[in-house]
Parts: C-alpha cells; structure tokens; sequence
C-alpha cells in the first residue's frame, strides 16, 4: 500500500511558488530488499528508490529525472493478488528511462497490457519549459487514461484516483493547509509535509476501504486506515517529498527506516536543476 498527495500549477503566480508539490509515503514489508533513493548509477539522468526483491530488481515506486520525466505507483486493494503477475515497479523505471514517449502515450500502452499485472495506479508526468502534464491510468478504473487539471490538489492511495477515503480525505485536508500556507520557507515546507505523511492516527471504521479489502483481517485494514501505517512487520517504512520550484529547481527529500526499526530513520535531500 501507498500514499500520494500532490498539487502542480504550470504557471505559478509568483517566482516563489512551486510548480509541483508531492507528499508520498511507500508501505511495504520492512524486510522486503531495496535501495534508498539516489541517482542510478549507470544513468545519473534518474534519481528514485529501487526495488531489490528477487525477480522484482529495478523496480520502483516514485523517480523523476533531470529532463523532467516524474512517474509514481500505488497497488490498488484487492483481497487475491495474482502471485505470477509481473511486477508493477517497473511500470514507473520504464516509464523514466524512456527518453521518448510522452506520459500519455505512455499510459495508452500501459492500458494495452494492464490484464498482466495486479491492480494499480500509475501517474506518469513531464515538467518542461513550455508545458507541464501530469497524468493517471488505473487497471481497475476506466479504460483511458487522463490528463489532470492544472492547479488541482490530488490524492491517491490504493483505490482509485481521489476515492474519498476517510484516510485519503484527511490527509488531504492536511496537505491542502501546508501548501496554501505561502509564509513556509522550502525547509519549512518539506517539514510540515513529513509531519503530515506521519500521521498515524486511525481513521477506522471506513466501509469503502473495508470493501475493497476482502481477504484482510479487520486488524489489518485497521492499521491501513492511517496515512502513516504502522504493524509489526508491515507499514510505511519511506517518505518522499518533491518540490519543483518556477525555475525549474528541484527538491528531493526522502525519510528511509534502517534495519527494519521503526525508531530509526535516515534523512537524504537532493536539488538539482531541470534540464532545458
């Protein structure tokens, strides 16, 4: 399970203003193999989290690029998952290493072969000097992808895009009066939103998630009503916020758990430039 909170505005009123502000947590095992997020090493074009678990390598769950190509994941909640489907991360590496297809076309040809994976929700974007474009496909929604509305403020979580969740609204109540609170300096703003992605208060009962959770013990969807999940050996175990400013500058934090613990954490921060 995921979180993802996210505004982007293309033409910002004010050079201080951001083109994009995205809050997501990733919930995952704790013991499931990855890699903290940093620039892939062959091609230091990418930066992004990577997926190390067997027959799952290269995969990932949120990246952006140096040409402005950003790609996020969340698995939509479904009771039987298929054990011989093919790993969903690489939707979003593919996405990112393919210096040639726009985020729309690229989620036409997702759609075309969405039947060989569970169920998720793909948001594939480019931020570049003439135009910006974000846009969403899921395989348990309609058919055609869509190009989001400028300026909107979105949510999406592990049902379909901004499915009012209790979960969902909250958090998204919360991000909305961060990101309209225009006194916050960039460090002050990539604070206030971890504090929102650890929010673990509940927000149990919710009939619509239960619903989609058959097959999960009541526990279960309990813990997974809160934006910040939390279980012995399951939860949100990484916190990624991104920030593209007017100029084209971006911020990339990521919060990570070490060793399993959910008392220690490591913080790492990245700005770069976009290129023209």
């Amino acid at each position: 399970m995921c979180i993802i909170f996210f505004k982007f505005d293309p033409r910002p009123a004010s050079k201080n203003a951001y083109r994009l502000i995205l809050a997501a947590n990733r919930d995952e095992l704790y013991n499931r193999p990855s890699k903290a997020a940093d620039f892939w090493g062959s091609n230091n074009d990418i930066l992004s989290g990577l997926d190390l678990e067997f027959g799952k390598e290269g995969g990932s769950w949120l990246g952006i690029s140096k040409r402005g190509k950003l790609a996020a994941i969340t698995n939509y909640l479904e009771g039987r998952p298929n054990p011989d489907a093919h790993g969903r991360g690489s939707l979003v590496s593919n996405y990112l290493m393919d210096r040639d297809v726009d985020s729309y076309s690229y989620l036409k040809k997702v759609s075309t072969e969405s039947h060989l994976f569970n169920g998720f929700n793909l948001i594939t974007a480019e931020f570049k000097a003439k135009q910006d474009v974000v846009c969403y496909y899921g395989n348990r929604g309609s058919p055609e992808p869509i190009r989001l509305k400028p300026a909107g403020i979105y949510g999406l979580s592990n049902s379909l895009l901004d499915t009012p969740w209790r979960k969902m609204q909250q958090g998204k109540r919360q991000f909305t009066s961060v990101v309209n609170n225009q006194a916050l300096s960039c460090d002050g703003l990539v604070q206030e939103l971890l504090n929102v992605l650890n929010n673990e208060e509940l927000n149990a009962p919710d009939l619509d998630q239960e619903r989609h959770g058959e097959g999960y013990t009541k526990s279960m969807l309990r813990a997974l009503s809160a934006v910040c999940v939390r279980t012995p050996h399951y939860g949100t175990r990484t916190n990624t916020v991104i920030l593209i400013d007017a100029a084209g500058n971006v911020t990339f934090t990521e919060r990570t758990m070490l060793n399993c613990d959910t008392s220690k954490w490591n913080t790492s921060s990245f700005q770069f430039k976009l290129q023209a």
